[in-house]
């Protein structure tokens, strides 16, 4: 059983030592909210902008509406915001897959990227239509040991082929660093130093708005990201975006639907004001996950866990990853997070061999939206080492109550001795 007062004593202890990081995030999330309300203002939104289309999409004035506040938002030309994508794959596919062609190359430099981006790539096995089976080539630059760019290495594979250079903001499954947008911006300057046409390309997803400025203000050319993180608020049902440089955006558009079509049409499925809705709401509830995860490390942390980022580091996205001695408490963990959920707090998740992912995964999410992760929710290979990527809380209490929820489970199992 837990010992209630000495965990009730961490839990004080934990938010009196966290108070000034909280408050860099209050300041965050403060700004970033004064930048999307001022985007509605200039595109001078109101509520007939909400009522949808149908068919084609034909003038739908809200849809040309949405991408102009979102490229405002993120400092970029043009954006493409559309319920069509399913998923932040299916957006980072589609707009690799715009601005590719047979003959270039795709040069990733900030290590191998996320597991379900292999097979739109081809480095693992044949999905069919893989970026590899149209003569697209593809090469990565692993990260040094201390987590950043090794530029003589992006030197070193560097060739007239490469088009696009490839950054993956947020950690995904690996112990590393979230980059941060100066980062990012070193990492623009180095690589156009190289070739000034080249293509940056940032997947975005996790990291909208837990910064003041996103990558286009840094020169990245084209971003994307997936609805239902961030910048859907939790209320977006589903979708994606893409932003940049305006040229990039249309090709991007012309794959999602087709050549001489784009971004022009397209019904936006009855999901309008909630996609506008959630953007209003995203600085919020990005600022009250990143509270939660700040919490999450600071508090397994004292229990000796340890953590990636640490509570008191500096963030660029809403993920936080705890490092386990093994699978039962890893599992025990993802299983804590589900049982404080809202929505299917009586399923009991277990390891399964998911579409798309190269070992089994448990995965907590009980959402309103299936997949949410702006949404409390816990995902782990069970690998070693044993690794869960806590993400999201659209409030900080249902943060809070999800990891006090997660260690008493642990404890009452018997896998923290010291509680």
């Amino acid at each position: 059983m837990v010992a209630e007062d000495r965990l009730e004593r961490l839990v004080e202890e934990t938010e009196l030592r966290i108070a000034p990081a909280v408050q860099r995030i209050e300041r965050t999330a403060e700004r970033c909210q004064w930048k999307v309300i001022q985007a509605f203002q200039k595109a001078k939104i109101s509520d007939y902008h909400f009522s949808g289309s149908t068919g084609y999409g034909y003038n739908d004035r809200g849809r040309e509406l949405l991408d102009e506040v979102y490229a405002d938002v993120f400092g970029a030309e043009a954006a493409l915001v559309r319920p069509h994508f399913v998923s932040g794959t299916h957006t980072i596919g589609t707009a690799l897959f715009g601005v590719l062609r047979p003959g270039d190359k795709l040069l990733y430099i900030t290590g191998t990227p996320y597991d379900t981006l292999h097979k739109v790539i081809g480095t693992k096995g044949t999905a069919g239509g893989s970026l590899h089976d149209w003569g697209i080539g593809y090469d990565e630059v692993a990260l040094t040991d201390d987590g950043n760019v090794d530029w003589e290495g992006v030197r070193a594979k560097w060739d007239d082929s490469v088009r696009v250079v490839g950054i993956q903001r947020s950690r995904g499954y690996s112990w590393r660093k979230a980059f941060t947008v100066a980062e990012i911006g070193e990492m623009v300057r180095f690589v156009k130093s190289i070739d000034p046409k080249v293509i940056v390309f940032v997947d975005n997803c996790y990291g909208e708005f837990v910064e003041e400025l996103e990558p286009p203000a840094v020169g990245v050319d084209l971003i994307a990201g997936s609805l239902i993180k961030n910048p859907g608020g939790g209320l977006a049902p589903t979708g994606g975006y893409i932003a940049g440089r305006r040229e990039l955006v249309e090709l991007a558009s012309y794959r999602l639907t087709a050549p001489g079509i784009g971004g022009e049409v397209g019904s936006m499925l009855g999901s309008i004001r909630a996609i506008y809705q959630g953007l209003f709401l995203a600085p919020h509830m990005v600022g009250q996950a990143v509270r939660g995860a700040v919490f999450a490390a600071a508090l397994l942390e004292a229990l000796g866990f340890e953590t990636h980022p640490h509570w008191q580091a500096e963030r660029s996205d809403i993920i936080q990853a705890v490092r386990f001695d093994n699978a039962e408490q890893t599992i025990a963990f993802v299983q804590g997070i589900q049982k404080a959920s809202a929505v299917d707090a009586h399923v009991v998740p277990e390891p399964w061999d998911m579409p798309g992912y190269e070992h089994p995964v448990i995965m907590a999410a009980g959402t309103f939206i299936q997949g949410g992760s702006l949404e409390l929710s816990a995902d782990a290979p069970i690998r070693a080492p044993y690794t869960a990527y806590m993400q999201g809380g659209l409030t900080y209490a249902h943060s809070k109550l999800g990891v006090l929820t997660a260690v008493r489970i642990m404890a009452g199992k018997g896998l923290l001795p010291g509680l």
